[in-house]
């Protein structure tokens, strides 16, 4: 081999091992690139939080007491048996107060004219919502009605259950759907009872027009049904829906009622402020004055019901299971109960719905109620006291830790400290607006619920103290 060729392979060989080493070098400076943590520019996306604008409260009123079948010429036609007396008034979420709201009328087409309920608007004040409280009451004597009834008028609902009333003999319930809206709803209606859930044609594509009221027989719904529950859903426009019901033993009238609605099932039910004021019958005796109905709407569970009489702890009697099948409303008895006020808990794994009646007696001159579920109060909520009996609040603390409660109204004020897993009641001097406050003190105001019993001479009546619209979520804007 020449010495040209042996100097051009050595150059070659140079040149390749060069190469090999500069592309080696290259491709770990990438891995190593690679791996290594880069320099980044994070730059925070530009974000504007618009509150929407508080929209107007709404409350619309059960109305009267109605009866049926007194024109002889038209045994199906509904009149008012005796107007409601109402009381309302409004305070701003501040703490300060509030124009009252403005009263309007809803148009009743089944009493052949404007007379319907009525229907509270309060506007925002200086962009801050307005929370009002309204309620009603009305007392009737007459051959085919007797009794004391009284509801707080309450914000339309998409959704909402009707518990309590029959449609078996002697009963002449009614279910109340209110529209304050501007536009039509459609609304469905669910009969739960012996059959399981049922959707009646009456019950079907039930328009409620703007601005009006109509009233369905629960017996025209399902004929028959010793515990009905009834769901109301709506489309179009939220409706406020209401029964009522009443009661007619061998021509004797037995009491009436206003039933508000449950908004929606739940796990732990709270009813508040049952008064018993009748002395426990003979043992054995076929009149139970206090019954309790339950319904779960989805699943086959078992629900506990406890009694706790309001300022004690221990249960005023054994607790009590109920099986239920899915669909199937279902009772349970609460004999013995000396006299006295109550709170009764219902517990399942699944969510239900309940109510618990109460009767004043089974003779002339009695009385009955529905009483509901009431929800926590994370903040003051307001609420009405009508006239006619004698009224008192029941607040129950639920939560894992004592609460500082504080209710007023006018010149009545009074703060109460309730123990975990305890009730107090507090008598209120009369008709009109309160607020409860149900304070701050370590969680245990997340657990405190409230609501209003009122009670006289052969009158019943309650209702639960609702919780206040929460405000609307801010917007996040990204421009």
């Amino acid at each position: 081999m020449s010495d040209r060729r042996v100097f051009r392979w050595a150059t070659t060989s140079a040149r390749m091992l060069v190469g090999a080493l500069v592309a080696a070098g290259l491709v770990i400076g990438v891995i190593a690139a690679v791996a290594a943590p880069w320099p980044t520019l994070a730059r925070e996306p530009l974000v504007v939080a618009a509150p929407p604008a508080p929209s107007a409260t709404v409350l619309s009123c059960a109305g009267g007491i109605l009866a049926i079948g007194r024109d002889a010429t038209n045994a199906a036609k509904l009149t008012i048996a005796a107007p409601q007396t109402l009381i309302a008034g409004a305070a701003s979420t501040d703490g300060g107060s509030a124009a009252g709201p403005v009263q309007s009328t809803l148009t009743a087409p089944f009493l052949g004219g404007p007379d319907g309920p009525a229907v509270y608007t309060a506007p925002p004040v200086g962009g801050v919502r307005t929370d009002a409280a309204a309620a009603g009451s009305a007392t009737v004597s007459a051959d085919d009605l007797r009794g004391y009834a009284a509801s707080a008028c309450r914000a339309p609902l998409t959704e909402s259950w009707l518990v309590g009333g029959a449609s078996t003999t002697g009963a002449a319930d009614l279910v109340l759907l209110a529209n304050p809206g501007a536009v039509p709803a459609t609304v469905q209606l669910t009969v739960y009872g012996s059959r399981g859930a049922q959707s009646p044609p009456g019950g079907r594509d039930v328009v409620v027009a703007a601005g009006h009221q109509i009233a369905i027989p629960l017996a025209g719904l399902s004929l028959g049904e010793e515990s009905p529950v009834v769901r109301v859903t709506a489309a179009g426009a939220p409706v406020q829906a209401s029964l009522q019901t009443s009661l007619t033993r061998t021509l004797v009238p037995g009491g009436v009622d206003q039933v508000g609605a449950v908004a929606q099932p739940a796990t732990d039910l709270v009813i508040a402020g049952v008064d018993v004021t009748a002395a426990p019958g003979p043992a054995g005796a076929s009149n139970i004055a206090t019954i309790v109905r339950i319904l779960s709407p989805s699943a086959d569970v078992s629900a506990t019901v406890t009694v706790t009489a309001v300022g004690g702890t221990a249960p005023a009697m054994a607790p009590s299971t109920v099986h239920l099948t899915s669909g199937l409303p279902a009772e349970a008895q609460l004999g013995g109960l000396p006299i006295g006020r109550y709170v009764v808990r219902v517990q399942a794994a699944t969510p239900v719905v309940a109510a618990t009646w109460e009767a004043t007696g089974f003779g002339a001159g009695s009385d009955f109620a529905w009483y509901t579920p009431s929800s926590p109060l994370s903040s003051p909520g307001v609420f009405a006291v009508p006239a006619g009996a004698p009224s008192a609040l029941t607040i129950v603390n639920t939560g894992t830790a004592a609460a500082t409660v504080r209710v007023a109204g006018g010149s009545f004020s009074q703060q109460l400290s309730v123990p975990a897993g305890e009730s107090v009641a507090v008598p209120l001097p009369g008709q009109g607006v309160y607020t409860v406050d149900p304070g701050g003190a370590s969680g245990g105001a997340s657990g405190v619920r409230a609501a209003l019993s009122l009670t006289g001479d052969g009158a019943l009546a309650g209702f639960p103290v609702w919780p206040e619209d929460a405000a609307a979520a801010p917007i996040r804007v990204y421009p």
